[in-house]
């Protein structure tokens, strides 16, 4: 048994994996893989659209959101966010709480002047009260990271923004957690953590902040251009987005989002319980209100590398792959997405437990 425990590209659920290779070769009696199909072809274009449609049904998009399926990840909407819509006022509030937002308000600083909600820590293990911060009345929008794959700082609220535009990075928690699409004016996630392989971002836009892209941008970020062409302007990625279509189904089937927080409750609650049971043995340097359900970052005895490189060692060797930390904080951290079964994170709680009996004096 192999578990992938990655942020991504990250598991896929075992059960779609079966259905797409059963229809690798011949989709749906058309003799022909999805791979092979023209993206302009009625057979395709069905599997466009239910993919789309499967998105506004699982997350309640209202009627006033366009669901655009993009390319370039969620980096390229570092930029993509930036040049539709900073054009306003000329500046952005951006909520630095880890490295991806960090990675972004540097990204839009080449747009326009992009604005501190409140100084960059030294390390990102917490979110500043609100009270703290410092909002800019005439910004076009206020971004944030919901969940911060590296450094494991997960937001459990929405931001106050006063009726300024909400941007949001979701890449990693998407789908996981029900919220009001409502309060955002603009939503986005790569595919590669909870909804399929990497290759495909998913917007959520509201209609009134389309069209208003600044002159430079190309036309694959413009989200006017990608709205009036149903994402289908340049060729899209007709096999992630099929697949995609297949995770959402599988969303379905399995208690939709509620199941999904549900599933993901449990799963990270048996690992920090543990972490937070080995007398000091294991330690997030999280916040325990903000610590990500999705990525959980933990040292061993303060970093004792010695010891994590024998953790990481000794998992592989029991097939949980991937288990080391982000090159920037060290340490280990698990990932565990939708695909993750609970089956699978016991596994990795027993071996938690076993190396700590082991490994404490």
């Amino acid at each position: 048994m192999v578990i992938n425990f990655a942020a991504g590209p990250a598991k896929l659920p075992d059960e779609v994996l079966k259905e797409v290779q059963q229809e690798l070769l011949d989709y749906n009696g058309t003799g022909m893989s999805v791979m092979e199909m023209s993206h302009r072809g009625a057979v395709y274009t069905k599997i466009h659209e239910d993919a789309i449609k499967s998105i506004r049904e699982l997350l309640n998009v209202p009627d006033n959101y366009k669901v655009l399926l993009m390319q370039g990840g969620g980096t390229g909407q570092f930029s993509a966010v930036c040049m539709n819509l900073i054009g306003r006022t000329g500046s952005a509030d951006y909520i630095v709480t880890g490295s991806w937002s960090l990675k972004a308000y540097k990204e839009a600083s080449k747009y326009g002047t992009a604005n501190l909600v409140f100084p960059k820590p030294d390390k990102f293990t917490t979110i500043p009260n609100q009270s703290e911060w410092k909002l800019n009345p005439n910004a076009s929008y206020v971004y944030y990271c919901d969940n911060e794959t590296v450094d494991g700082v997960e937001f459990d609220f929405i931001p106050e923004t006063h009726n300024i535009p909400l941007v949001c990075d979701m890449s990693s928690n998407f789908m996981s957690r029900t919220f009001d699409v409502s309060k955002f004016g603009l939503i986005f996630a790569g595919a590669q953590k909870n909804i399929g392989p990497s290759g495909v971002t998913v917007v959520i836009i509201r209609d009134d902040l389309i069209g208003h892209a600044l002159k430079i941008t190309p036309s694959v970020f413009d989200y006017a251009d990608v709205a009036k062409n149903n994402s289908v302007s340049n060729t899209p990625p007709t096999f992630i987005i099929y697949f995609c279509s297949r995770v959402f189904e599988w969303i379905k089937r399995n208690g939709g989002i509620e199941g999904m927080n549900k599933l993901a409750m449990k799963k990270s609650s048996l690992i920090y319980n543990t972490i937070n049971n080995s007398n000091n043995f294991y330690t997030c340097p999280v916040d325990e209100r903000y610590r990500s359900r999705m990525n959980l970052p933990f040292r061993i005895k303060g970093g004792d590398e010695t010891l994590e490189k024998e953790f990481l060692k000794k998992a592989e060797q029991l097939g949980m792959m991937q288990l080391k930390g982000h090159r920037s904080v060290g340490g280990i951290r698990t990932s565990l997405y939708n695909a993750i079964t609970v089956e699978n994170a016991e596994f990795l709680n027993k071996f938690m437990n076993e190396f700590y009996k082991n490994n404490k004096m």
